[in-house]
């Protein structure tokens, strides 16, 4: 948990257009709400509802450009107007994933899929994980 709560500060410090840098975390039947920095977010999310259960379900990063416009969009921040998510799967198993909302629209691209997939990579290989205390079956 400390180093997705330090992950999520760092993206926050270096991202200045962001309203949420944080990570929600599978327990083995839904997304809930982990270390993140920002305003009062959504607890529970299911999988494939919204961006981030979308991202989960499909185990795909997703970039959402105009989040007015994306149709399964789960509005938890007013400010909040584009949207990258990327799961975080450990040994073949959902553990979670990487949510950063922007307050500008198209503030996502290719490059930082690239390299916030890489950063996840990092996370998920220098991280403790106890799957256990996720509820995720071994």
């Amino acid at each position: 948990m400390s180093n997705l709560s330090n992950a999520s500060a760092l993206l926050k410090m270096t991202l200045p257009n962001s309203v949420f840098t944080g990570f929600y975390l599978f327990n083995g039947e839904e997304l809930l709400l982990g270390p993140f920095q920002g305003g009062v977010s959504c607890v529970h999310i299911k999988l494939g509802k919204g961006v981030c259960g979308e991202s989960a379900q499909n185990r795909e990063t997703m970039i959402v450009a105009d989040v007015t416009k994306h149709a399964n969009y789960i509005a938890c921040d007013s400010a909040a107007m584009s949207e990258i998510v990327v799961p975080m799967v450990k040994d073949g198993k959902l553990v979670g994933v990487l949510d950063l909302d922007s307050r500008l629209t198209d503030d996502y691209d290719a490059i930082d899929q690239e390299y916030l997939e890489k950063f996840v990579a990092v996370l998920i290989e220098k991280s403790y994980w106890n799957l256990d205390m996720f509820g995720v079956e071994k």
